[in-house]
């Protein structure tokens, strides 16, 4: 499959506009398509309105130094909106389309149904959507090899991370396409299957119910838990992943922590049988250099100095490093 070089964003809504930003911002011409029909004086109108919105998302951007005006006005000139009848010239060469509709099945099936009708076989098609499987997306295109769903994390031109989930019609080619046009505009996609909350959403849906069901418990304070993840939580796995850290700390000390806080707080702290089984085969960490990752062939020393060393940076960074002798200064 060739290079991705032609781009469009169908649906300007929060997260079409900042994906036409991220597009726009690593050098790419973007088609930034009205996903509604209307009246010429309607789309003028909307048009005036999208551009005013992405002027006020880039004067942000400057206004926390990560653009400069140069850029801003760069950026502005490299995405075109256009409203569905003049796209259709440029949907016949596109490579990739991001669509970015509202969350709702047949507002999904209609924009699909009239994108299938202009789009080549061998455009790649992702969806944002957090709410449908690709399973379902797929369904809607003629040629479901091509469909990826592609879950952007808020704000789209700031977070590098883009999940990627594939159903099982999804070719190789399309998904190692797509990683590497995402990985040479500098983001990071990872890959996952077509089960529901992809990767962060499942995850941090659990972290952000725990800390609300917190406050209603009068644990703590909704201040002191957040001041509590950013310090700890938040800078920890900003270091280690999840399962990197497990490895670190030893799974069969997951087990029996875990059993603890079932037995206290209940059911949803209970451990999968993965941890027990990696427990059986001896596989707790790094003390046995199996985990969730084999450490064999690495020298684990280094290893620990060098996330040692990204704990010392990361918390410098954050001006969270204490004055050295500080009560005798």
């Amino acid at each position: 499959m060739s290079p991705i070089q032609q781009v469009a964003v169908l649906g300007a809504g929060r997260m079409g506009k900042a994906i036409a930003i991220a597009f726009a911002y690593a050098g790419l011409n973007v088609a930034l398509i009205d996903a509604r029909q209307r009246t010429e004086a309607e789309f003028e109108q909307y048009q005036a309105q999208i551009q005013t919105d992405l002027k006020q998302e880039l004067q942000l951007l400057e206004s926390i130094q990560f653009i400069q005006s140069e850029q801003s006005i760069f950026i502005l000139n490299q995405i075109k909106i256009l409203s569905r009848e003049a796209s259709i010239s440029v949907l016949a060469r596109c490579d990739l389309v991001m669509e970015g509709v509202p969350e709702v099945r047949q507002t999904k099936e209609d924009i699909f149904t009239w994108l299938d009708q202009y789009i080549t076989p061998t455009c790649i098609v992702a969806s944002t959507t957090s709410t449908f499987l690709v399973t379902d997306i797929a369904h809607m295109i003629s040629h479901p090899e091509r469909v990826v769903n592609a879950h952007w994390l808020n704000p789209a031109y700031l977070i590098p991370l883009v999940e990627l989930s594939r159903s099982e019609q999804t070719s190789d080619e399309a998904v190692n396409t797509l990683k590497s046009f995402l990985q040479a505009i500098c983001k990071v996609p990872v890959v996952c299957h077509a089960k529901a909350g992809y990767i962060v959403p499942r995850i941090q849906a659990l972290a952000m119910n725990e800390a609300a069901r917190m406050v209603e418990e009068g644990v703590a304070s909704a201040e002191d838990i957040d001041i509590a993840i950013r310090t700890g939580f938040g800078l920890r796995f900003s270091v280690l992943g999840l399962l990197e850290f497990i490895d670190w700390g030893g799974g069969d000390i997951l087990y029996y922590a875990s059993q603890y806080l079932q037995k206290e707080l209940g059911e949803r702290y209970r451990t999968p049988e993965i941890i027990a089984e990696n427990m059986r085969q001896q596989r707790n960490g790094l003390r046995e250099q199996q985990g969730f990752y084999d450490y064999q062939q690495i020298d684990i020393a280094a290893y620990k100095q060098r996330v040692l060393q990204t704990f010392s940076d990361r918390i410098a960074a954050n001006q969270l490093k204490p004055p050295f002798n500080i009560l005798n200064q």
